[in-house]
């Protein structure tokens, strides 16, 4: 659908209207026809490039093809925007200009020849952003002038698409938290049974069953035909939460700390997806949106969110901590990315972690990554981080600082090293 053009004239239009209505007034005043004349026909040629102009413009209608549909950050991607006239009338040469967010480069400008009546044509180019997010393209532009390049019309094209730019996925390795196995010494693996699973073992035979099921014992305990069904497998869960708050993340875009933890964020949910768990994410956004089963958003899904989520307040925070409480009530693995703030920060966090249950903690020095300090120098970590991490230690976390120069999967790797004796010793 189009929006109500708009007309104009452009500085040649309103110099011959100026110079027409000054000639017309001179002529008059030493009183030669000719002048007024001359004068008169400016300003009538230019009023009439105007109601020209004002003609209504036959219907076009645009789509667009975006290849691929989803991004990573500095990923070309192609945009193929196609123009039909749908009118009864042939439409003239407009100048296009494609609206989009400054993140993606310079507005696109191309030239719209000629349509006939069911004609199109096809133009494209290619953006590409840094940054993750969720970015509009369109609407479109078309401006054209009158054959004297008297008067300028705009018009705009309501048409819109979306690109979807995902954070950035690390991969993680081979490497696993603690608890993902069976039977290992020190590890209790967390289990949760599917939604509507009910272990049952025995049940009443069913035409179709496999008669070397049969359950001999409880048939001729309760007089009819049983079989034995194996147990439907559990999975493990996992909750993954994400610090928002504005106040104590540093650095700002794609360097800053709060890109560095949705990167992880999006990274640990792919690798917690591959070893089988179940995972829950909590951002400041999945509040918002009032997703009351977070449980059963798959890991796509979840990676989508995170490419729009943005920072909050220190309220936001609450909030999240707030969920994370409600949702380890049954134990499972917790994996933390948080800034290191206030005094307060790793008490409150520390309660996440149920009894016989691992936590893994990312506590990102906001200093470092704000250029505060330089971790190449040999500055060690800021006191806030030290603070959370022993705070978190204490509580039986599973600790990791992290710097501007620390890689998300060295991370990883190093609160899963099963190696590790001393908790929170990292």
């Amino acid at each position: 659908m189009a929006r109500p053009r708009r007309h104009t004239f452009t500085g040649l239009g309103r110099g011959f209207l100026t110079a027409g209505v000054v000639l017309a007034a001179a002529g008059l005043f030493l009183g030669f026809e000719d002048i007024v004349r001359v004068g008169v026909l400016l300003v009538v040629l230019a009023l009439l490039a105007l109601i020209f102009a004002r003609r209504v413009a036959p219907r076009i209608e645009v789509r667009r093809t975006v290849t691929p549909r989803t991004a990573v950050p500095d990923e070309r991607t192609e945009v193929r925007v196609t123009f039909t006239n749908v009118d009864q009338r042939s439409s003239r040469l407009y100048l296009a200009e494609e609206r989009i967010d400054y993140v993606l480069g310079d507005r696109p400008r191309f030239v719209v020849a000629r349509l006939e009546p069911g004609a199109t044509r096809e133009v494209s180019y290619v953006v590409r952003s840094h940054l993750r997010g969720r970015y509009t393209l369109g609407p479109v532009t078309l401006a054209q002038r009158d054959p004297f390049g008297l008067t300028y019309v705009t018009g705009s094209l309501d048409s819109t698409d979306e690109l979807l730019v995902l954070p950035r996925v690390v991969p993680l390795g081979a490497s696993h938290p603690p608890g993902s196995g069976v039977g290992n010494d020190g590890e209790t693996p967390q289990m949760v049974a599917l939604h509507g699973e009910e272990d049952v073992s025995i049940r009443n035979y069913h035409d179709g069953d496999d008669l070397r099921k049969v359950h001999w014992p409880a048939t001729a305990h309760r007089g009819e035909l049983m079989v034995r069904q194996e147990d439907r497998p559990a999975r493990r869960s996992a909750l993954v939460l994400l610090d928002p708050r504005e106040s104590a993340h540093g650095g700002t875009g794609a360097a800053g700390s709060f890109e560095w933890a949705v990167s992880a964020v999006a990274s640990i949910l792919v690798r917690l997806d591959e070893l089988g768990y179940r995972t829950q994410l909590v951002t400041r956004e999945s509040l918002q949106a009032s997703h009351t089963d977070l449980i059963e958003r798959s890991t796509p899904e979840m990676i989508e969110d995170l490419a729009s989520v943005a920072l909050g307040t220190d309220q936001d925070f609450t909030r999240v901590l707030s969920a994370g409480h409600d949702r380890v009530t049954t134990g499972g693995l917790v994996a933390a990315i948080v800034a290191a703030g206030d005094d307060d920060t790793g008490a409150e966090l520390a309660g996440l972690r149920q009894p016989n249950a691992a936590a893994l903690g990312f506590v990102l020095d906001s200093a470092s990554f704000a250029g505060a300090r330089d971790a190449e120098a040999g500055d060690g970590p800021s006191e806030a981080a030290l603070r959370v991490r022993d705070q978190l230690a204490a509580a039986g976390w599973r600790v990791e600082i992290v710097d501007a120069k620390l890689p998300i999967r060295q991370a990883w790797a190093t609160v899963t090293n099963k190696a590790l004796v001393q908790v929170g010793s990292l």
